[in-house]
């Protein structure tokens, strides 16, 4: 009988296996005469092996499956306990390494004379800090004290941009503020209600300017001498007596932000701010005192309702998300711990002196907000101005239904925000009038495309974020370069006529130097057709005009936002890298003057990357162009995730974290402090 075997190839073998066909009998008299690596097993035991060989399936088990699962559960849980273990071992043995024991002996530090003992000088006599007391501590700070002098007023959005961007290596860098901290505003009604903590939403400015070896200077500006490139500041010393010095400066960054608008309300000192990380320590603490002073027994019914009365001014973003986090608190936290009366005599207001919540958003989702608000009891009260606030109550006035008459109501209440809008701040109004014509905005300091302060020395001063705004004026700015243009070629600029070829690159000039003027110029043709009134085929000098007019009036200023004042702070650290780089040929060419920044680097131009709020367990989008969307707790996980990726650092990021599984756990800390 013909028997056919599939031999195993060894070690070394072609590829293609051998086939040996034998008689039972052969196979059996030749089993031991075959090479070692062509041997055939015995047939009883050939089947089995030469099946597993084929298809490439296990031997066949003595276990159960549901004992085989437990193995694998088993090993699988034990692992994960190791590894967490050697996790906790891991921390614990790197926290231990974080202390120290015996105390660190520094040696003998040399301190350059003037950093101790600082000449005077300036207009008024001042000490001017022209050397650090950490100069000479190590040699990279030593090499920075030879680079231009960076000084930077403010800490905030604009500010930490800047520094994130800047290249370490090109400037000696100075921040003066009087917050020793940055802080992430977008979450700051968050911290008002306990949903995070105050500290997760603060970063310490000296852990941001490391990156630059950069120097930090707890005070206030006062007031800039431009010609002596100083900047005045002040600071109380021990005794509580004010001082005052100079900081000298080669580049100067205006960002001290702005206040709160008070619109010419009296009574302001009867309401709470939202500026600042202890504006959200004083609100929360009066929000807790007024819940507990609800529940005593002295308290009578009229006390109560009043007690329990919170009033938002201002439909903003600001106030929105305010009143819902706060509505969340009520909703959520307060009937786990007071008692339910107090839930049903808690009542929110909020004013708003437009016709519309969130008036600078989308309509469609300004409406989802009202409706949302409707929903969850949040009175809102539109076309409403409010007069005078009151420390029991407040006084405002409505438009009637006819939308003429007006009706003046008093509204009770126990606690009220105030957030309409920002302000100048003080040094601010003093640069402003020191600068005269050439700061004509009486809300902001104007500097021009490229963020240079008008009125100050060309590339010395500039200004972003809340304090700043930049002038439209297109059509100022291409007349007057039309006329000298005609002045140079011996014509009179009002006899100018200009062909479409001479317009289009007047508008590619426009472009250049207005980059927010570029959605306003993209039909050329049309622009010139309707502006063309005699119909000859040129522009001249007065139909120009006001083509450039119609443009000015559709530019808007800029919106006072934490993106805005951080698109500029990155767009000026991007310029100053490349004004260092420069330099080197600039000074090897002998240019010293002129207008350094747009020949090195393209104007500003503002990217809106959308708007987004909070409205009480729900989220609105708005992205610009009609392009919109709301929605429940997947918007409120989106939106957390937005500000999540935003936060400053790794250690806030993990603050923010901690805080939101804190809340889901054990619910909003209840207490103040």
């Amino acid at each position: 009988m013909l028997r056919t075997y599939r031999v195993a190839r060894a070690s070394g073998l072609p590829t293609a296996p051998r086939t040996l066909t034998l008689t039972s009998t052969t196979a059996t008299r030749h089993l031991f005469t075959l090479p070692k690596s062509l041997q055939l097993r015995r047939p009883e035991k050939l089947s089995l092996i030469s099946q597993r060989q084929l298809s490439g399936r296990p031997l066949p088990r003595t276990q159960s499956r549901l004992l085989n699962f437990g193995y694998r559960t088993a090993a699988w849980f034990g692992s994960s306990i190791a590894f967490v273990g050697l996790s906790f071992v891991a921390f614990f043995l790197y926290d231990a390494s974080t202390y120290s024991s015996h105390a660190t002996n520094q040696g003998d530090i040399t301190v350059p004379k003037l950093a101790l003992n600082p000449r005077r000088g300036g207009p008024k006599n001042l000490p001017i800090l022209e050397i650090f007391l950490d100069d000479d501590d190590s040699e990279e700070k030593k090499k920075h004290k030879e680079k231009p002098r960076l000084v930077i007023l403010g800490g905030g959005w604009g500010s930490v941009a800047l520094l994130k961007e800047l290249n370490p290596d090109d400037y000696h860098v100075t921040v003066v503020s009087p917050a020793n901290y940055f802080l992430f505003t977008p979450m700051l009604p968050s911290a008002t209600v306990g949903t995070l903590e105050l500290k997760s939403l603060v970063e310490p400015i000296r852990n941001i300017i490391d990156r630059v070896k950069g120097h930090y200077i707890r005070a206030a500006a006062e007031d800039v001498d431009f010609s002596s490139r100083l900047v005045e500041v002040s600071q109380k010393d021990p005794r509580g007596n004010e001082v005052r010095f100079y900081v000298p400066y080669d580049k100067l960054v205006i960002a001290v932000g702005s206040t709160t608008n008070p619109h010419g309300v009296k009574g302001l000192e009867n309401c709470h701010f939202l500026k600042d990380i202890n504006d959200a320590r004083q609100i929360r603490n009066k929000i807790i005192q007024n819940l507990e002073l609800s529940c005593l027994p002295t308290t009578s019914d009229e006390e109560r309702k009043r007690l329990l009365s919170f009033v938002v001014c201002g439909g903003g973003p600001t106030g929105v998300e305010f009143a819902a986090e706060l509505f969340d608190l009520l909703n959520e936290d307060l009937t786990l711990h007071f008692p339910r009366l107090l839930r049903n005599e808690i009542s929110v207001h909020l004013i708003q002196s437009r016709d519309h919540i969130l008036n600078t958003y989308d309509e469609a989702v300004s409406k989802y907000a009202e409706d949302r608000f409707s929903r969850d009891q949040v009175d809102v009260l539109v076309n409403s101005r409010v007069a005078e606030v009151r420390p029991e109550s407040i006084l405002f006035t409505q438009l009637g239904p006819d939308g003429k008459t007006t009706v003046t109501k008093e509204l009770p209440m126990g606690f009220c925000l105030w957030s309409t809008g920002v302000s100048q701040a003080e040094f601010c109004k003093r640069i402003s009038r020191q600068l005269g014509p050439a700061q004509t905005n009486r809300h902001a300091l104007e500097t021009d495309t490229h963020l240079r302060l008008n009125g100050t020395p060309l590339g010395d001063v500039y200004a972003i974020g809340d304090c700043s705004t930049i002038q439209n004026n297109v059509a100022d700015h291409i007349i007057t370069f039309l006329r000298n243009l005609a002045w140079k070629h011996g014509k009179d600029p009002e006899s100018l006529e200009l062909h479409f070829s001479d317009w289009r690159d007047v508008a590619q000039q426009i472009k250049k130097r207005f980059p927010q003027a570029t959605a306003h110029l993209k039909r050329l043709d049309k622009l010139f057709e309707e502006y063309d009134k005699d119909q000859n085929g040129t522009l001249d000098f007065g139909e120009l005009r006001e083509l450039l007019k119609q443009i000015d009036s559709k530019l808007t200023s800029l919106p006072a936002t934490a993106q805005r004042a951080h698109q500029q702070g990155q767009y000026l650290a991007h310029k100053f890298n490349k004004l260092a780089r420069a330099a080197p040929g600039l000074s090897a060419n002998e240019i010293h003057e002129g207008d350094l920044d747009a020949a090195v680097y393209k104007a500003f131009e503002y990217r809106h990357l959308g708007s987004l709020a909070y409205i009480g367990n729900s989220a609105v989008f708005d992205w610009g162009d009609g392009w919109n969307f709301s929605g429940g707790l997947w918007a409120v996980y989106a939106w957390r995730s937005i500000y999540f990726t935003q936060s400053v650092s790794l250690r806030t990021r993990v603050l923010m974290a901690m805080d939101w599984g804190k809340r889901a756990l054990f619910g909003r800390d209840l207490m103040s402090y």
